[in-house]
């Protein structure tokens, strides 16, 4: 079953095309990975989905409600989760407050207020739940600048389950970590969408997204490529030549 339909998206940033009659579907309990060589528009598709940026052409469908012309904050509400590949946490506060800002979002309509609205000690504690399903409740108390790239990046992923959403938007979450730290990141991935979670994943590396993807849809100079399930998709020649210049499929395996 389908959750999200998009259709026929064009975006232009004066005469350049970002996107040029992209369309891709996401369906329920899935995890779908965008790949493509920089530049090849995958940002932007997440952007547009988010609200971040306004398509010139195209719809974009969430179980059956058009989004276009929501602002980011109603899409939120309507259960679009995006976890940038940029970590933005609030210094000043630990990880576990960080995450109980987001859980106490929901309590009202202006999330700062939230955290004096809610009683604080029950935002913390569900702060905790979603830090251990990535794996970190034993930073709960600490603070951004005193854990690694990898914490922060599950600190992340926390924060907007914490909002709730029915999909999970990923740029690159995996950008930044060794291999084993990005296999064990790449194994709670799976772990929520075995629990349930819709994931769609844009990821530079190819070795995880062939080991945890269900599909992938492959974006070049902003237009589909090709899609369909992982090992299929990455030894096509279309896709390969892609990927030419900037490491090719199999040297990311």
């Amino acid at each position: 079953m389908s959750l999200l339909d998009i259709r026929n998206i064009s975006v232009r940033f004066g005469g350049v095309h970002a996107l040029e009659e992209v369309s891709l579907n996401l369906n329920q309990g899935e995890i779908l990975g965008l790949i493509g060589p920089n530049g090849a528009g995958k940002t932007t598709m997440l952007r547009v989905i988010t609200g971040v940026v306004r398509s010139n052409k195209g719809e974009i469908d969430l179980n059956g409600e058009l989004l276009n012309n929501l602002p980011i904050h109603a899409r939120v509400r309507k259960g679009v989760g995006f976890a940038q590949q940029l970590v933005r946490p609030f210094r000043e506060m630990t990880l576990a407050e960080n995450v109980a800002l987001a859980a106490g979002a929901e309590q009202t309509m202006h999330p700062w207020r939230s955290m004096f609205r809610v009683e604080r000690r029950e935002a913390l504690r569900e702060s905790l739940k979603w830090l251990a399903m990535v794996g970190i409740e034993d930073a709960a108390d600490s603070f951004p600048n005193a854990v690694p790239l990898g914490y922060l990046k599950r600190m992340e992923v926390a924060r907007v389950l914490a909002l709730r959403p029915r999909m999970l938007l990923l740029d690159e979450p995996l950008a930044g970590l060794n291999q084993v730290e990005a296999t064990a990141f790449a194994d709670i991935l799976l772990e929520l969408n075995r629990n349930g979670q819709t994931i769609l994943l844009i990821e530079h590396n190819l070795a995880e997204v062939r080991r945890i993807c269900s599909r992938l849809v492959v974006l070049d100079n902003g237009c589909k490529l090709v899609e369909g399930i992982p090992e299929t998709v990455l030894n096509q020649s279309s896709v390969l030549e892609a990927y030419i210049g900037q490491g090719t499929v199999h040297a990311e395996n």
